[in-house]
């Protein structure tokens, strides 16, 4: 576990300085789910291939945390790390948001609430196929609040979808507010009501993400979605838990910090 630890302050660095070059936005989300990527894509619990449609697949439906993506993309060797410099060009591929022209990149992701549909077609017709795959899902809270999302999850558990898990983001913001004064209800109920077996966990401690999408690999019956508790920011003690950084971004003063702590 501890290369993985090691693998997300890399990865938090490398998001921080892309916000910073670019001045684009929605630096504390990208924050709060690395640690949850560095599992996904550098534990040994899941096999991605770019060139083979046959293995584990992931779907980034939060596309706003599109620079977390990239820099687990490029240290992954999908894409050159050089080719992170062009993020947020114009006329670049590397958008603000993640699309599929990009290696390891299945799915065009932004306007919120669509991925998890697009995760259970993929998913359906897979199992239909018997391949034995996993995919998975990473959403965000505030995307819950879309009803595309509950579409997706009662089509799911109808479907016996259970090679098909959903990890969501748990920051406790949205935009412009704190999650649950803008939207109601408990998030472990209401995926328990539309038939998904449910785990609930620390989603920045990476021993606690491997253990969960272990277990999710073995659901027979159901899908799985893991409520994944995080800090929007996290890693950054002066970002924790400060809205504020989900539209500002830092400058260079503020990356020699950054750096100071991360590295």
């Amino acid at each position: 576990m501890n290369k993985l630890i090691k693998i997300s302050k890399k990865i938090r660095f490398t998001v921080c300085e892309l916000s910073h070059k670019a001045k684009a936005a929605h630096l504390g989300s990208s924050l709060s789910c690395v640690d949850i990527l560095s599992v996904i894509f550098f534990s040994n619990l899941l096999k991605f291939d770019i060139k083979k449609n046959t293995l584990d697949k992931f779907i980034l439906s939060k596309g706003h945390a599109a620079t977390a993506l990239y820099a687990c993309l490029a240290l992954k060797g999908f894409i050159s790390e050089k080719d992170l410099i062009k993020y947020g060009k114009n006329n670049s591929i590397y958008e603000e948001h993640p699309n599929k022209k990009i290696n390891g990149v299945i799915c065009s992701t932004g306007s919120l609430g669509h991925g998890l549909s697009f995760g259970c077609g993929v998913t359906l017709g897979e199992k239909i196929k018997k391949k034995n795959n996993k995919n998975l899902v990473l959403l965000s809270d505030g995307e819950c609040n879309e009803g595309s999302v509950w579409e997706a999850a009662g089509f799911a558990s109808s479907k016996k979808l259970n090679n098909l898990i959903a990890l969501i983001d748990f920051n406790n913001w949205q935009a412009t507010g704190r999650s649950k004064e803008i939207f109601g209800g408990e998030m472990k109920e209401k995926w328990k009501a539309f038939g998904w077996d449910i785990q609930e966990i620390n989603g920045n401690d990476v021993n606690q993400v491997y253990r969960a999408i272990k277990k999710a690999k073995k659901s027979r019956e159901k899908p799985t979605a893991i409520i994944c508790n995080t800090i929007k920011g996290k890693g950054i003690k002066f970002m924790e838990d400060d809205n504020n950084w989900h539209y500002r971004v830092p400058n260079s003063k503020e990356i020699k910090m950054i750096k100071k702590i991360i590295i």
